[in-house]
Parts: structure tokens; sequence; C-alpha cells
């Protein structure tokens, strides 16, 4: 459910500004993430008069130099697109300064600093994965549902100095699947919080975008979602199997939940509780047919392993790789 602010925190809107066209826009971006966002304000008409992304990074086997997902569709629309290594460097701010944007938009990008989020006059908005105040930070879809959250959403706020405490503007809840992925809330997250953000720039430009000032006593109710760590993703299986169950469902492919076998790194990618078999050995013991199926031990019962790479290997389904391996 979407939400318009209204409460004894609320700020008066500015004045109306004009057509929705009429806004000159900066919008920054880097990953896929972003470019839902920015596909819905071109398509909407809004006037995006340049894209800052980051630089181009060499990757793969070649190590060809790579495009952000961004830049890849700000070239394929013809819009001006700026890639600065340091945002307080002289020659860009210059840049900046001189496209004289009313307002800039930031999805998925880096931390700003004040010279480039306080320069236009109508400020800087945020798009942001989750239901501020709760989970500020780098990861907020990961740790939802790593923290087994029923519920989470998206909020568009304007960015102020500490991260992620700027006053709100619009929010809507989303609710989180029992088995949901942390790829596949990313990916329905994106075209919602795109919506969102619309609405946010188009409220803005009319002049009835209210701000809520966002609750600064909540202190340790607060739950934060700091960037993931290889310790986040090794797996403690003395914990209970719904928690075990969460780390995996809320890690991704380039961050996997991970324990391991016979000392190699065994990667795990999908899984499932098993709540009818109770474990008949310590955390972390091994039960397989080494056919069908391969399950840990946990505190209070089995997590069955559905998809997993082991070190040195391809990612495979459980069946395939009980086939090639020797206990």
């Amino acid at each position: 459910m979407e939400k318009n602010n209204e409460n004894s925190n609320q700020l008066t809107p500015g004045p109306p500004f004009g057509k929705l066209g009429d806004l000159r826009i900066i919008f920054m971006g880097t990953p896929d993430f972003a470019v839902a966002s920015l596909i819905k304000l071109v398509q909407a008409g809004c006037n995006i008069i340049a894209v800052i992304t980051a630089p181009d990074k060499a990757a793969g086997r070649g190590l060809q130099l790579q495009q952000s997902d961004v830049k890849k569709y700000a070239i394929e629309k013809g819009l001006q697109v700026l890639q600065p290594e340091k945002l307080k460097n002289p020659g860009f701010l210059n840049q900046l300064q001189a496209l004289h944007a009313d307002l800039q938009v930031v999805v998925a990008f880096r931390m700003l600093p004040e010279l480039v989020w306080n320069m236009p006059p109508m400020g800087t908005i945020n798009l942001h994965g989750s239901l501020l105040p709760q989970y500020r930070g780098a990861a907020p879809i990961n740790w939802a549902i790593i923290n087994g959250e029923k519920e989470t959403g998206v909020t568009t706020f304007k960015l102020q100095q500490e991260i992620d405490t700027g006053n709100i503007l619009l929010s809507e809840n989303i609710l989180i699947g029992d088995d949901e992925t942390a790829g596949e809330l990313h990916d329905r997250m994106k075209e919602i919080g795109a919506a969102l953000l619309l609405k946010t720039v188009k409220g803005v430009a009319e002049g009835n975008m209210h701000e809520l000032v966002q609750d600064r006593s909540a202190g340790s109710e607060l739950k934060h979602a700091p960037k993931l760590t290889t310790e986040t993703s090794r797996i403690n299986w003395n914990k209970p199997m719904n928690e075990v169950h969460n780390l995996v469902r809320g890690l991704d492919a380039s961050n996997a939940a991970f324990t391991f076998l016979n000392d190699k790194k065994l990667k795990v990618y999908k899984a499932r509780v098993n709540e009818t078999f109770k474990p008949a050995g310590d955390p972390g013991t091994i039960d397989t047919d080494k056919k069908k199926f391969l399950k840990f031990a946990c505190s209070d019962g089995y997590l069955s392993i559905l998809e997993l790479q082991l070190e040195g290997k391809k990612k495979m389904g459980v069946e395939d790789f009980l086939r090639g391996y020797r206990f």
C-alpha cells in the first residue's frame, strides 16, 4: 500500500514548478536495478539532461571494458553520460554546475558529497529498497530476507548528510514470499520502485509532495543493512533451519551462502527446510542417499540442498552433483 505521509513531522511542500517535461533532471545510477527507474522517467517524458554512472570496468576473461547497465540504456536513448572517477573532482563539479539541473534523482549509486546532492535548487531524490527508517544501508533487500521479514517496501526521500536519513516523500509496502529469494524480490522491487519514483517526481513538479522528517528517536529498534561480507555468507549450522534457509535465499549469486565439504568450499544457492525428520547427528552432519538428496543438520531440523556449486566445479542441481561426487 502506497503512503503519502501525513503527521506532525510533515513539512510544507515547495511551490509548483510546472509541467513534468520542463523539469531539468540529472539521473544517477549504475546497475540493472536503476535502469527500470530511468526507463520509467524517460517514457513519461521527463527531461533527462544527463546521466551519471560508474566508470567502465575491466571484467571477464579478456578483461574487456564493460559499461554499466545504466550507461548502455542511456547511450541507446542518446542521453549525455558522465562517468567521474571522483565526485569531488573540480572538473566534474564544473560540468555538473554547467548543466543547471533543477532536480537530481539517484537510484543504486554511490554516496554523494554535499557539494553534489545540494547543488540543484530542488535538491536530490533517492529511491531506497526498504521502508525507511528501517534497513538503512547498502543491502536492504538482502537483510530483510536474511532476517526473516514478511514485509518490506520502497521509499523515496530527499538526500541529506547522513546516509538514508533524509526526509521521506513516498513509500510503498511489498510482501515477501516464504521462499522468495533476494533476486526475485529485487526484480519485483525495481519495477514497483520505478513507479513510485515517477509519482514522486511528478509530485515535486506539481508542488504537492509533502516531506516527512524521519524519526531519529527509534535508536536500537532500527534494523540496519550493511554491506554483505564473506563472514555474513558463511553458514552456521548451529542455527535453526529456518534461519539458515533465510540466509541462503537472502544472498545472491555474487555472494552466495557457503559451507565446506571435505575442505572444499561449497556454495548453496537454493535449499528448503525439511521439518519431517529431526537430526540424528550434530549440526553440520551430512545425510544423503548419494542419488537424490543431500541435507545438512541444523539445530532443529535438516536443510535440504537443491542447487549448489563445489569449489572448482560449475553450478548445478543436487542430483547432477551427486551423480559425479564420491563421498
